[in-house]
């Protein structure tokens, strides 16, 4: 299986701020690739690049087997690109934008209407809409249509479910399932830890440096080691007493609970013992189940060290 998608040594900086710090990886044909971490991560500078829209500093951005920077005129009609914010134009109709991409493309919305009809036919019941009275959720569909409408084998989504309700996103998520039986690659990024799960390999980056790249089974293989949950009535007393103990590496808070980090040393019992000669009396430790975001938090922290 080749690859779609190459970065090698990519930095990108926006005066004294970078952006991108030799940033590299790989992208297989047909797989669905996410790149995960938080706002001012690095990730729309990357899409930019990727797109052709921005030039690196240094380093080289290889897609389709074209280079970003020589052969951008030609990599633009390859590629469906599908931009954090919304970007169509809010005064034309459903219609009208899928019809002006089409055209901008030079094809037929009729000849590629296969493709798009999942994700379309919500939109398809009123075509006259203006795009901008649109849901965050229908916005989102439509800007996905148009991104698809040429038919591109690489489909580029920069933080595509940012700013949409819970269920948008599970249907977001379904919609682009459904690319996969087309051959399409697919690039998406988020900073929702939890979907890290639906790609095939995720690149986990923080302030422009790519800490780690697997699959999301490999990636938590192990985190379960030592690592509990932790619950009282006094989450922000807890949160401060395990803190204060040899035997926890970390503590941090994670939903409704507290993740601890115990070293080998830590027994359960005896740590709740100590907190309640904190006046901590009511605690509740319990094995916990590492996720992507325990590992982001582990990696961030020993880069901070």
């Amino acid at each position: 299986m080749s690859n779609v998608v190459e970065v090698t040594d990519v930095s990108k900086a926006y005066g004294a701020i970078q952006a991108l710090d030799k940033v590299s990886f790989s992208v297989k044909e047909g797989e669905m690739f996410g790149l995960i971490g938080p706002d001012g991560a690095g990730k729309s500078t990357l899409y930019r690049l990727l797109s052709t829209l921005l030039v690196p500093d240094s380093g080289k951005l290889t897609v389709l087997g074209m280079d970003t920077v020589k052969d951008y005129r030609a990599l633009r009609r390859q590629i469906g690109y599908m931009p954090e914010r919304f970007s169509l134009y809010p005064d034309l109709s459903i219609a009208e934008n899928l019809n002006f991409f089409a055209d901008l493309f030079g094809v037929s919305v009729k000849d590629n209407y296969d493709l798009i009809a999942p994700i379309f036919s919500q939109l398809a019941k009123f075509p006259n809409r203006p795009a901008g009275k649109l849901s965050g959720g229908m916005k989102q569909k439509l800007a996905l249509s148009c991104a698809l409408i040429h038919r591109p084998p690489l489909l580029l989504l920069d933080e595509p479910t940012t700013g949409v309700d819970a269920v948008s996103r599970s249907e977001f998520w379904d919609m682009l399932a459904g690319l996969r039986k087309y051959g399409i690659t697919i690039l998406v990024s988020t900073s929702y830890m939890d979907e890290a799960t639906l790609c095939d390999r995720i690149a986990m980056i923080d302030h422009g440096k790519i800490l780690r790249t697997d699959t999301p089974e490999r990636l938590v293989a192990g985190l379960d080691e030592n690592l509990y949950n932790a619950v009282s009535a006094n989450m922000f007393r807890l949160l401060a007493g395990l803190r204060s103990l040899p035997e926890v590496i970390d503590c941090y808070t994670f939903g409704a609970t507290l993740h601890v980090v115990g070293a080998e040393s830590f027994k359960a019992d005896e740590v709740k013992r100590k907190l309640a000669t904190q006046g901590i009396d009511d605690v509740n430790i319990y094995p916990a189940k590492g996720v992507i975001e325990d590992l982001f938090i582990k990696l961030t922290r020993n880069d901070q060290e």
